[in-house]
């Protein structure tokens, strides 16, 4: 230590004091903008990142593509129930994010494994059935029982196989049905194949989306229960990602609802509804019936001016009056049965 940086005894008195009656404060150190290390470790949240598996689809939109394939499980289910008469539910049971090595290698082998195409979008994508599915569909198909069924461990014969090319048949209309409010994606069979080592649609190490599903065959406990796997890669749904915003879906699903209105109103149109017009309305006994002959009048409460009451699919609609058209008996509606008003067009009934 230098003669300039030695305190004397005035500065050591000087301290002495300072620190006696507290007026000594500690010298803060200037804010820092940047640094290396952080004090508070517990305040910081710590995720783990594995730069092999990269998350390229973000969480609004991996819960439009669950919900989105809630509909097609549901349509799924119902159109197999209709086709093997039996009662089959299926659900989703995950929707996650991995590699395509990861998704192969929790395949068993053999399965039935399909390869789908799907234009206008490039590439294809994927789906597995488990055995436990295919086995028991494909039995109750050929007028079995599924009681006491064998899993077996094989590959599937060629009547087996074209079997379950006529359940992924429905599938596809499913599959295609649900993805309409997005875009319109004609889903086809490409392929079957036993072994999915064998298949390679896009990289080992790229990103897919896998919809994992729940099939359950029958009502009954201890009946079968299998899963499905919906295996699409990241390349082939990237020109539709940003329609599957949580935003854009529900825009979307309010086009598709409003078009499905007016689809419905087209339809009404076109369809035939019964016409009656009452013209009176009174009660005898039958013993009364029994002795009415040719030339008898019978008497009502409804005077002979009053309107008659038109009835719609056998609701009362309208009130009208008698009259002839063309040489015709015809109606024309003066008034409505309900509101009291007159309507602004008078129609002219003719029969």
């Amino acid at each position: 230590m230098s003669d300039s940086e030695m305190l004397d005894q005035s500065d050591v008195d000087t301290l002495m004091e300072a620190v006696e009656s507290g007026d000594l404060r500690e010298e803060q150190r200037p804010a820092r903008i940047f640094s290396r290390f952080r004090r508070d470790h517990e305040k910081v949240e710590i995720r783990v990142y594995d730069f092999k598996r990269p998350e390229r689809i973000g969480k609004d939109q991996m819960r439009t593509l669950r919900t989105l394939h809630e509909a097609f499980a549901r349509g799924f289910g119902a159109q197999i129930s209709g086709f093997i008469r039996s009662i089959v539910e299926v659900r989703v049971a995950s929707a996650e994010q991995m590699t395509y090595a990861e998704f192969i290698g929790s395949l068993p082998n053999p399965t039935c494994f399909t390869l789908l195409d799907c234009p206008p979008l490039g590439g294809q994508i994927c789906m597995d059935i488990s055995p436990l599915v295919v086995y028991p569909l494909v039995e109750r198909l050929l007028g079995g029982t599924n009681q006491s069924l064998l899993v077996p461990k094989r590959p599937l014969t060629g009547i087996e196989s074209r079997l379950m090319r006529q359940v992924l048949d429905l599938g596809m209309n499913a599959l295609t049905e649900a993805w309409s409010g997005v875009k319109q994606i004609d889903f086809g069979i490409s392929a079957m194949e036993s072994n999915p080592q064998l298949v390679e649609i896009v990289p080992p190490n790229e990103v897919v989306v896998m919809i994992g599903f729940e099939i359950r065959l029958g009502s009954r406990v201890g009946d079968g229960v299998g899963t499905m796997s919906l295996c699409i890669p990241y390349n082939v749904i990237e020109p539709v990602m940003e329609d599957l915003s949580t935003e854009n879906w529900f825009v979307a699903g309010e086009a598709g609802i409003h078009g499905a209105e007016q689809a419905i109103v087209s339809k009404l149109h076109d369809s035939t509804v019964q016409v009656e017009a009452t013209l009176a309305e009174t009660s005898m006994t039958l013993a009364d019936l029994g002795r009415l002959e040719v030339g008898d009048v019978i008497t009502t409460d409804r005077r002979a001016d009053q309107p008659v009451a038109v009835s719609i699919a056998g609701r009362p609609k309208f009130e009208a009056t008698l009259g002839q058209h063309r040489g015709k008996r015809a109606l024309r509606i003066v008034d409505s049965a309900n509101s009291g008003k007159n309507p602004d067009v008078a129609v002219d009934l003719a029969s």
